[in-house]
């Protein structure tokens, strides 16, 4: 399962999002928000976080205007691996490298069509392990 939340300014990609992995199978919680009225991002950047973390969801998705600052909430809960990524390649690299188990986007910042080609490629890499097992295991 996949946990998603955005604050105002990510609701819509947020509803898109959930729209298009629907589509392709994927079962999906949403964590809010549910509106565009004016919302703290750092709220459901946790929210998802827990919910990784903890185990009931497999991986999360936030969304914000810029994805830094609900970025940065996601990853003060322990066990929460969120990139911001802003392209395929760092979708790539940061399951490959980074087993993120999260993943956060900019609506400002990208189109939702480099959204959609994000999740995808982030959904279908798996982790590398190796070398990377001992760094993952320095974050805690």
């Amino acid at each position: 399962m996949i946990a998603i939340g955005a604050d105002h300014v990510g609701y819509e990609y947020k509803k898109l999002i959930i729209e298009y992995l629907e589509k392709k199978g994927y079962k999906v919680k949403d964590f809010g928000c549910d509106g565009v009225d004016s919302v703290d991002y750092p709220v459901y950047g946790e929210k998802v976080a827990r919910a990784v973390a903890s185990g009931e969801c497999d991986r999360g998705i936030v969304i914000c205007g810029t994805g830094i600052g609900i970025s940065i909430a996601a990853n003060r809960v322990k066990g929460a691996r969120c990139a911001l990524c802003g392209d395929p390649f760092t979708a790539k690299m940061t399951r490959f490298h980074n087993d993120a188990n999260m993943i956060a986007l900019g609506a400002w910042i990208i189109g939702i069509g480099i959204a959609f080609e994000i999740i995808d490629v982030w959904l279908s890499t798996e982790f590398e392990g190796g070398r990377h097992i001992r760094r993952i295991e320095m974050l805690g």
